[in-house]
């Protein structure tokens, strides 16, 4: 995924500040952890939509939502920039930190983001789990969103190699709840077939964009993580909410571009 003006601009951070934490006490946290897939979009970004936009109408208001998540960051370079230990200096007991990395730890061309499925990913996979749970929060893996990708038969093919089973077998060998997102986004793709899947996607008519999400898309990926939360049991059925209801696109809104 490449980087865009405003990704730019803060590489070189060490540190952001936080949004959506929640003054009150009563209420917990989830951050998210990850990359373009899921982070806030901005109005001259539209419509392009991270799922982490849409996962909040799938939650009660006791649990707050704090997308962290930024275009173009792998699991290293989302530490390497300082951005973890943000979130870490913030998280509270009982909070949680949800962690989707792999689209852009798979650029063997860019040393900034790459990791190895196997090796320097699982370790930098660790640092977001160890940091949560020395503060007493619970970390959560999400196993990476499928891009829209068939074969000539109208199969969805998988893109991400071996980082989903890394993640996989980290989470049973940590003993942290596991969202096997890639999936279910899989099994999704599939059932829509070669053309509905368009819909979904950032398709419009100066682009075909087959990894990033419009409005539908996104709704339906933060669906299946709501879902997951609650099948793990990271979020109970009094925390997680519309499930098998509609929601309606126009609930999503893209501030201005700061």
């Amino acid at each position: 995924m490449s980087l865009t003006r405003r990704q730019v601009a803060v590489a070189g951070l060490a540190a952001v500040p936080l949004v959506g934490r929640s003054p009150e006490k009563n209420r917990r946290t989830l951050y998210i952890a990850g990359d373009s897939t899921a982070a806030q979009k901005y109005a001259d970004e539209a419509p392009e939509t991270g799922w982490g936009m849409a996962l909040p109408f799938f939650l009660r208001k006791d649990v707050s939502v704090s997308n962290q998540a930024v275009n173009g960051r792998s699991s290293k370079s989302f530490v390497d920039e300082g951005r973890l230990d943000a979130i870490l200096a913030t998280v509270r007991p009982h909070d949680l930190l949800l962690v989707q990395f792999a689209h852009n730890d798979e650029k063997s061309a860019d040393p900034t983001r790459y990791t190895e499925p196997w090796t320097t990913y699982q370790q930098y996979l660790r640092m977001y789990v160890d940091g949560a749970r020395a503060r007493g929060a619970r970390p959560v893996l999400a196993t990476p969103v499928e891009r829209r990708r068939f074969d000539a038969d109208g199969n969805a093919v998988p893109t991400h190699g071996d980082y989903p089973a890394a993640m996989r077998a980290l989470a049973a060998q940590e003993g942290v709840a596991l969202l096997d997102i890639e999936a279910l986004s899989l099994a999704l793709w599939q059932s829509l077939g070669v053309e509905a899947t368009k819909t979904y996607f950032n398709w419009t008519a100066t682009e075909q964009d087959n990894t990033h999400f419009n409005p539908p898309g996104a709704i339906a990926v933060a669906r299946l993580v709501a879902q997951e939360l609650l099948r793990t049991r990271v979020l109970s059925r009094h925390d997680v909410i519309r499930l098998h209801k509609d929601i309606p696109t126009s609930w999503i809104t893209w501030p201005p571009a700061s």
